[in-house]
């Protein structure tokens, strides 16, 4: 018949994803909107960090005033900070650690979507956890919090399930770039690490989310990149064999660091005989005492790497100290499985590394290498990252980004890729795909 109308498309099955106008729309929208909230929720987090560092700093300057044992003071704030925190997790299991390998194991379809009580958890567990001086880092948490808010904007929206499966990851990469100010940092995060693919749905979804969430966040903490770096030029090609000397070590570091954390995670959590809650208390005694000796070997550790960045004069024994305190209280702080994440203490340990690599050159050949100093740092940061985490151009932009500097990018790329070579040859996993594989089946529902 000539005035025939043919049949509408088919809706898609529940687990398949909708490829008309009107579902690109819909996921488009979607983001953004989801994007707007962790923006806001994550600022205000960062917020909350930020000045509980400073109240940190405070409490141990008083701390030293005092007359007595003033030590005792930040030992018992940490371990009542990682008491309170435990319990948050005994309430909900899923708070715990950095949540990034569970939103990689939802999008492989091997577990469900986190609900929204994941996000008060995170937010009060975290602030409680790293505001008292754990080494742990803020992205873990903003991650799962833009995770559970793009899983249920997703379904109040009615998407299919592998749409909200999607969504959960493209927001909670908009929680990355809240997390480090680095947008495009946090949408190759998403691509890279957690879908190792570039589905064009996927890509739109978390641009749009990472553009709207980082804006937010800005409008409550500035326009500035996260560290001021003043600006240094773009250290001479000669050197760059150094550079990649360096990336050969790093990626030794990153494997050894890697394994490191999880020792601490199989043997703090083997102990059966004490509550999880005292171990929790008992780790952040531990974290307390490193904090009353020197503020800045333990927190997320941001302070301590502006003043690296910021060309700070370390004398060479500080310097391997707090790297030393910092490499083994990262691991030990996240086997008290409170909520918080690794990145943000390995840009530190790779900015400490960065220093003592170059302060041990110029202790053997002075004044050779010192103008390498901040370039090192940086190009630490990168590189340890890209050798923990196994996902090079997302250490390498989110470095960039958080310090909006370039001059650093060419021996960047070669101590990353030469530290994330390494790293491989060694056997070591990256260290999300060994937290995946140890997670309890009780988060996996």
């Amino acid at each position: 018949m000539s005035g025939a109308v043919s049949d509408p498309a088919p809706d898609p099955e529940p687990d398949q994803p909708d490829e008309s106008a009107r579902g690109w729309l819909l996921v488009c929208v979607t983001a953004v909107v989801a994007g707007v909230a962790i923006g806001f929720i994550g600022g205000a987090f960062r917020w909350c960090l930020e000045t509980a560092d400073g109240l940190r700093i405070d409490l141990v300057d008083w701390a030293h005033r005092l007359p007595g044992p003033g030590w005792l003071v930040p030992i018992a704030v940490a371990a009542l900070g990682a008491t309170l925190a435990a319990l948050i997790v005994r309430w909900v299991p899923l708070a715990a650690g950095s949540g990034i390998q569970h939103v990689e194991a939802v999008y492989r379809g091997n577990a469900e979507p986190p609900l929204l009580p994941v996000l008060p958890a995170k937010f009060i567990g975290g602030v409680l956890s790293i505001g008292s001086g754990l080494v742990l880092g803020r992205e873990g948490p903003t991650v799962h919090m833009g995770a559970a808010i793009g899983a249920e904007s997703a379904k109040r929206v009615k998407l299919s399930e592998s749409d909200v499966r999607m969504m959960q990851t493209a927001v909670g990469g908009a929680g990355l770039a809240v997390a480090f100010n680095a947008p495009i940092g946090g949408t190759l995060f998403s691509l890279e690490e957690v879908t190792k693919s570039f589905r064009m749905q996927t890509v739109l979804a978390t641009l749009f989310a990472a553009a709207a969430a980082v804006g937010c966040m800005r409008v409550l903490l500035g326009n500035e990149s996260d560290f001021h770096v003043d600006r240094i030029g773009a250290p001479a090609l000669v050197w760059l064999p150094l550079f990649v000397v360096f990336g050969v070590l790093t990626g030794c570091l990153g494997a050894l660091y890697n394994r490191l954390l999880l020792w601490f995670i199989d043997r703090v959590g083997g102990i059966r005989r004490i509550p999880p809650v005292a171990k929790a208390a008992m780790i952040g005694a531990v974290i307390g005492l490193a904090m009353f000796v020197y503020p800045h070997a333990v927190g997320g550790g941001d302070a301590l790497t502006q003043m690296i960045l910021a060309g700070q004069d370390f004398v060479l024994p500080v310097v391997l100290g707090v790297l030393l305190v910092r490499f083994v209280a990262g691991p030990l702080s996240y086997s008290a499985a409170v909520p918080g994440g690794l990145f943000a203490p390995l840009l530190a340990v790779g900015a400490l590394w960065g220093l003592l690599f170059v302060g041990s050159i110029d202790a053997i050949w002075p004044g050779y290498v010192q103008s390498l100093a901040i370039p090192m740092a940086l190009v630490g940061m990168a590189a340890f990252f890209g050798a923990t985490v196994r996902a090079p151009v997302t250490g390498i932009v989110i470095v960039i980004e958080m310090t909006a500097t370039t001059s650093a990018a060419i021996p960047m790329l070669a101590a990353t890729a030469a530290a994330v070579l390494v790293a491989n040859l060694t056997g070591s996993p990256p260290i999300y795909d060994s937290l995946r594989e140890r997670m309890s089946p009780d988060v996996r529902r």
